[in-house]
């Protein structure tokens, strides 16, 4: 099933906003990531060449059926080029590239969904190089899943195979060449990636 769309959650743990210093939302905060930045079960984050400070934001991720119901999950990476983020921000343009470069989305493999309660008993984790960066059950998430699920698919034109990203927990930092990332949902997947960045390509002088 393709994936078209990745609808992000911002602000999602309370703790997250005030490391970013900033406020809480009174409603879920929703971006958009290109679908096509998704890999999913891959072994290699390739970091593009281009980029100067990515972050790590762990995140659940659920999957909509040909139903637009949720009978999967995920735990992914929503990865951030945080200086073009900041850039974006402060000039108030779009944030595009710091969140849809390619492979901006790794994804694991997938694992049953029977209720979306369920998930809130579950705790999310990630570590850099086997030091733990991010922690948090998934109880504290400010919108639980449920209705964030019925938020995005009353607001947006939603598509079967689409991932929604429930928001990331606080200890969000820096991955680079050489890192080994590893993420899990306590009790239903983990999955590591080894970090590499792409070369940059040479430019030829035309003759």
């Amino acid at each position: 099933m393709i994936i078209r769309n990745i609808w992000g959650v911002g602000r999602n743990f309370a703790k997250h906003a005030a490391e970013m210093k900033a406020e809480l939302p009174k409603e879920p905060l929703i971006f958009l990531k290109a679908g096509s930045s998704a890999s999913v079960n891959s072994t290699e984050i390739e970091l593009p060449s281009w980029v100067e400070e990515v972050h790590h934001e762990v995140e659940l991720a659920l999957k909509l059926s040909n139903h637009l119901h949720v009978v999967e999950a995920a735990v992914a990476l929503d990865l951030t080029e945080r200086k073009r983020q900041a850039e974006a921000k402060k000039n108030g343009t779009p944030w595009t590239m710091a969140k849809s470069f390619d492979g901006a989305c790794p994804v694991s493999a997938f694992f049953m969904v029977r209720k979306l309660e369920d998930l809130e008993k579950l705790t999310l984790r990630l570590t850099v190089n086997d030091v733990l960066k991010q922690e948090a059950p998934l109880s504290e998430m400010i919108f639980k899943p449920t209705h964030l699920l019925e938020y995005i698919k009353e607001h947006f034109p939603v598509c079967a195979g689409d991932l929604i990203l429930t928001g990331t927990p606080e200890g969000v930092g820096p991955i680079q060449a050489g890192d080994v990332v590893r993420a899990e949902i306590s009790g239903e997947i983990s999955h590591t990636w080894k970090v590499i960045q792409a070369k940059k390509r040479e430019v030829s002088n035309p003759s």
